[in-house]
This record gives C-alpha cells, structure tokens and sequence, in this order.
C-alpha cells in the first residue's frame, strides 16, 4: 500500500493543476495521470510563468508540447483582441500538444498571432494541425487574421474519448506556431 501511495504521490506532480478554483484530481490509469474533474484550462504558450489576464483568468506557463522552441516579443502591439499580452509569447516549431482531460466534450480555442519580422505576407508561413482527428491544413496565420500582429482564435468542438487531448503540427512553410490554448469543457 505505501508503495501504491508513493508512485500515486510521484505520478500526481505531472498532472498540470487546473486554472480556476477547483483542483484537478488527478488518478493513475495505466501509469499515467488523467484528469477527473472538467474544468477551464488556459496555457500561455512561450510564458516561462503564469499571467492572469484582464478577466481575472489565470494563464498557465507554457507546458504540454513537445519539441520547439519559445519567444517572448514584449514590444508588440497586437490588435483585434481585448487581450493582446496573452499575444506577446509563443511557441513555435513544436511537433505536437498533449493535455489530460476527463472525457466529455470541449471548445478547444487555439491562439494565433503573426509576429516574426520574416514574414511579411500571407503564404510565407504555412502549417497544418490535427486537433483529436479534426484536420485543419495549410493554416496560414496571416491570412486567416488579415495581417500581422492580429490576434485570431480558431475555436474546434471536440470529444475526448480517451482522457487526453492531442494536437499535432506539421509544417510546410516556415514553422508552426501558436500564442495559446484554451480548452473548456461543454455540457
């Protein structure tokens, strides 16, 4: 039994704590965590730490991706959103987005704004991405904002089936990327 709590003990530290009041509990299926409560989760993607925005939501640090690289640009001024500071960090380059959740179904709300100084028209930047099946190819940020430093949300309906979301990026010009995710959950 001790040993059970200590690996259970161990294996909670990787569950990501939940973004509002309620705490995600975290149970071991498979040795691997999943999440038993449905609630908001916001990531700030690039952000080395967590930013509450203007709502009072709290943004957590960038987590969940594998591969890539962050940036931090502090000097834009990002339009189209009452929120641009959730704009001034990404990642970008990265392979794939994993996240535990309860299954049931969610908004999953991706963030994008253009803002590398080597893109300079529609075309330039263009990748796709996978979310939970869902295919979205040849996404191209600056023309699904209509120009740099525009904030644009892409929000998918999905269904977790499996108590993990996943999302896959492939690039085919320049590199992925993408300022931050929000996934609620729907009744």
């Amino acid at each position: 039994m001790a040993a059970l709590l200590l690996v259970a003990g161990c294996q909670s530290d990787q569950t990501p704590p939940a973004t509002q009041s309620v705490q995600t509990s975290p149970a071991i299926v498979n040795a691997q965590p999943v999440a038993t409560t449905r609630t908001v989760v916001r990531i700030k993607a690039g952000s080395s730490a967590p930013v509450t925005d203007s709502q009072g939501n709290v943004w957590l640090a960038d987590q969940g991706f594998s591969g890539g690289d962050v940036i931090e640009r502090s000097y834009l001024s990002v339009t189209n959103t009452s929120e641009p500071e959730i704009y001034l960090t990404e990642r970008y380059s990265m392979e794939s987005f994993s996240w535990p959740l309860p299954n049931g179904n969610y908004l999953v709300k991706l963030y994008f704004c253009e803002a590398f100084e080597g893109i300079t028209e529609a075309g330039q930047r263009v990748f796709s991405f996978n979310v939970q099946g869902r295919d979205f190819k040849d996404f191209d940020v600056w023309a699904k904002a209509g120009g740099p430093f525009t904030a644009y949300v892409e929000t998918i309906p999905v269904a977790i089936k499996d108590g993990r979301l996943l999302i896959t990026f492939t690039s085919k010009f320049e590199n992925p990327q993408i300022n931050a995710i929000e996934l609620i959950p729907q009744s």
